[in-house]
């Protein structure tokens, strides 16, 4: 991917970061993307693909091996006391004194930093105000999660790094801060956002990359990454048709090895409106239900997983 120095708030180039030595594990492995002011881009990927590796490189706790991380014009991690006080960031665990409240929490970080919003407005922001006097040790799992996004934001942060932010958290409050969220940028803030739940991503980014084994494999709109995947038709077989009655469509299998009555059918198709018609046609021209019929475009899901499962990804760059 390439990067505009003009109008990006973070640049990522041809970035490697290694944990053991020379010989040791290689996480992130030649990483490139940038992320333009003012929008959110969310790194996907499964388990070990590199995204909390980049997330930390970003952050500037510790200096690639080779390539180049620039937030805000800076290097991320040789100046990083110019980007720290501008630069919001919530990681996966957030490591608070367990015998502190939560307004207690709020307060001893707010001393850290140079332009805090008031502790009452950053608790009220992510649902915590009434649980401002409680203990760090009484929260929920989630509730921490939310203390940790309050205590992100707490410093108005021009840049804002998000690593799995809403994990733990009940729908509703997942909602909720995804608005927040969307009010954050809605100000001005830049997002760089991981996360597992792909509806999030879909809800969220304006661009994102889909990292598998150290490397980006996907990048580009969250449309622009769907849009190389084919279209779903699926449908039940009626009452006396096997898979061989079926007009010849391109894409057409069962979805097990017995196509006889009753069963499932899949059709994948790069042309989903006609290859709906074709089949619609047939069914009224033999007078044929098809059950429980539903066509649907691609998903991010789809995306995400024909990544997952290849093993050997070709590095696209978006």
């Amino acid at each position: 991917m390439t990067t505009s120095t003009t109008s990006a708030a973070v640049e990522v180039t041809a970035v490697h970061r290694r944990y053991g030595g020379s010989n040791g594990f290689e996480a992130v492995r030649g990483v490139s993307f940038d992320v333009r002011r003012g929008e959110l881009f969310a790194l996907l990927g499964t388990n070990g693909a590199g995204k909390t590796s980049t997330m930390e490189l970003v952050a500037g706790f510790s200096r690639p091996q080779r390539g180049t991380v620039r937030v805000l014009g800076h290097d991320a991690f040789a100046e990083r006391p110019a980007v720290r006080p501008r630069l919001g960031i919530m990681l996966q665990e957030g490591g608070f004194p367990a015998d502190l409240t939560v307004a207690e929490t709020a307060t001893m970080w707010a001393g850290t930093l140079t332009d805090a919003r008031p502790v009452a407005e950053a608790l009220d922001l992510v649902d915590l105000a009434h649980r401002s006097a409680v203990r760090v040790r009484q929260l929920s799992g989630g509730e921490r999660r939310r203390l940790d996004l309050a205590l992100a934001v707490l410093g108005r942060p021009e840049v804002l790094l998000l690593d799995e932010p809403t994990t733990g958290l009940d729908p509703e409050s997942r909602r909720n801060a995804w608005q927040m969220i969307r009010n954050l940028l809605a100000d001005g803030a830049t997002v760089l956002l991981t996360t597992h739940y792909l509806h999030e991503a879909q809800e969220l980014a304006d661009r994102l990359a889909i990292m598998h084994q150290g490397t980006i494999v996907a990048a580009g709109s969250p449309a622009e990454i769907v849009a190389g995947h084919p279209a779903r038709i699926v449908f039940r077989l009626p009452d006396g048709a096997g898979l061989e009655a079926l007009p010849m469509l391109p894409g057409l299998r069962a979805d097990s090895d017995d196509a006889g009555p009753g069963r499932a059918v899949t059709i994948r198709t790069d042309a989903l409106q006609h290859t709906l018609t074709e089949l619609l046609l047939w069914a009224r021209r033999h007078d044929v239900e098809l059950a429980a019929l539903e066509a649907r475009p691609a998903s991010l899901e789809e995306a995400f997983l024909a990544v997952a499962d290849d093993e050997n990804p070709a590095e696209a760059r978006g």
